[in-house]
């Protein structure tokens, strides 16, 4: 827990008695590597709080294929934000992507949280916001790469993850089969 206030203390100073009341708000949770903290079709109830390990956002596209979206690491929130915010059924999932532990506050949690503390509701906001900008940056950096610009990008930008997660969501994050990425990764040294 002591990770999720040292998180929020770069955003805003918190107090001890307000760190209580923060942590009492959230549950302590761990997920293996492939288990799913969210499934699409549904409506996503939870913000996670990544303290350790990797967690992919991903979602079965129009040929069956799974692609990866975004991979979200510690110290990192990650929710369905649309879905988590406003109610509406996530065509995505929340998968993990290596062994997690997370906090996890429900929407209800969070609501008490805020009432509670007033100043959460802003600071959630713009802790969004900031991961928002960083998610467009990523993908704006990766559009019309080829495939070895894109995996030399992602070593640049990302490069504490490549090692961490399975190569097929290393591969399906950057548009290419995990054959083309075995040659692209012998090709790049």
């Amino acid at each position: 827990m002591e990770k999720l206030v040292q998180f929020l203390n770069t955003y805003r100073s918190i107090s001890d008695a307000e760190a209580e009341i923060i942590m009492s708000h959230f549950e302590l949770k761990y997920f293996k590597e492939a288990a799913y903290l969210f499934t699409g079709g549904n409506v996503c109830n939870s913000l996670y709080f990544v303290v350790n390990g990797i967690l992919r956002i991903c979602a079965i596209n129009d040929k069956g294929l799974d692609i990866t979206h975004y991979f979200i690491k510690e110290p990192q929130f990650c929710t369905m934000l649309d879905s988590f915010n406003n109610g509406n059924i996530a065509q995505g999932s929340i998968q993990a992507s290596s062994s997690v532990e997370v906090l996890e506050i429900s929407r209800k949690n969070l609501r008490k949280l805020c009432l509670s503390l007033p100043f959460m509701a802003d600071l959630m906001d713009q802790i969004n916001q900031q991961r928002l900008l960083e998610k467009i940056r990523l993908k704006n950096i990766y559009s019309g790469e080829d495939s070895t610009s894109r995996y030399k990008l992602f070593l640049r930008e990302q490069p504490d993850i490549v090692h961490r997660v399975p190569l097929n969501h290393v591969a399906s994050y950057l548009n290419v089969t995990p054959q083309s990425l075995s040659r692209i990764r012998r090709n790049v040294k």
